[in-house]
Formats: structure tokens, C-alpha cells, sequence
């Protein structure tokens, strides 16, 4: 992965926030390398990771996937035909993308914000919020801190991440 961002779509309310979401759903936004990870491999994890059958207690926690393009479309409907055994009973809303508003920064790279060290590093070498938001490295150390990558994938990128050692061994530690 590039860059992750949370927000809203789905909805017509213009300009949502948290406390104001109206009709949209959380989202996340995933920017990929498709010479890394296709965009069938993302919707594989998708597909297999939750339960697309699940009724959601409101929309702003529905499951959605939203596409781009027909060819997205038609990769999210082959790869759901492929990966979601009850069709009649999917609950999982499959949408044309038309605005993804990013959420609010204090919704970003939530677990990472929760850790005070390496979160004070972070800020340190992206001190604009947007820098923050939308660099790779602090993408991955959310990721890792929230159980994503494996101990293997840590070791052969921590010294790539800008941390100090002090961070780097609370990291080691941290990590799921």
C-alpha cells in the first residue's frame, strides 16, 4: 500500500464530518502499487476478511465497496461471485464512487495517534497534518500497530521508516 485515508461516501450530504455524517458511511481509502498488489488481491482480503451477509446496525457502518470504473465493477462482482458463497443473502452494498470526503484528522491513523512516541516521531519528520495523513511511512506503522504485516515484514523495513531506536524497540514491542 501507498496511502490510506479515512472519510465518507455513499451519501449526498455535501461536506460530512463525524458529528455530522448524514446519509454516508465511514470509508477508507486505499491508494496501491498494482505492480505490488492487484486490485483483485485487495478485493480477495475484502471479501474474505469480513462477513458481506451482515446487517449493518446503521449506514455510517454499512459494508460498501465503491468503484471507479466498469472495470473495477466488474472485478468487485467477479471476485464477490468468486469469494461470497450465499449471493442471495449478501448485505454488503456495491456503489459507484462520487465523492470521498476525508475525515477529519483526528480520524486518521487512529491507532498510531494512541502512541504517544511514535506518534511524536512521525510528526516530527511529516509535521503538516496533510504530510502526516498521507505518507506511506506512517500508514505502515498504523498498519503494523494494529495487527497488519507480519514480525518477518517489520524487521525488513523498520530502519526504513525514519524512527530512532528508542522507537524502533517500542514498535518491535507494540506491534500485533
Amino acid at each position: 500500500m501507498l496511502r490510506t485515508r479515512v472519510g465518507y461516501c455513499g451519501g449526498t450530504t455535501k461536506s460530512p464530518t463525524y458529528r455530522s455524517i448524514g446519509d454516508h458511511a465511514e470509508t477508507l481509502q486505499i491508494d496501491f502499487d498494482p505492480t505490488r498488489i492487484s486490485y483483485e488481491q485487495l478485493l480477495e482480503h475484502f471479501w474474505t476478511t469480513h462477513n458481506p451477509c451482515r446487517d449493518a446496525w446503521s449506514r455510517q457502518y454499512m459494508s460498501a465497496v465503491f468503484y471507479h470504473n466498469e472495470a473495477q465493477r466488474e472485478a468487485i462482482e467477479t471476485t464477490r461471485r468468486k469469494f461470497v458463497t450465499t449471493p442471495d443473502q449478501i448485505k454488503t452494498e456495491i456503489a459507484p464512487l462520487d465523492t470521498f470526503w476525508i475525515a477529519e484528522d483526528y480520524h486518521q491513523k487512529y491507532r498510531l495517534r494512541h502512541e504517544r512516541l511514535l506518534d511524536d516521531e512521525m510528526h516530527a519528520i511529516y509535521p503538516s497534518e496533510r504530510d502526516y495523513v498521507n505518507s506511506t511511512a506512517v500508514m505502515r506503522l498504523n498498519g503494523y500497530l494494529d495487527g497488519h504485516g507480519t514480525k518477518t515484514q517489520l524487521a525488513g523495513e523498520i530502519d526504513k521508516l525514519g524512527l530512532s531506536t528508542t522507537a524502533q524497540e517500542h514498535l518491535r514491542k507494540r506491534a500485533r
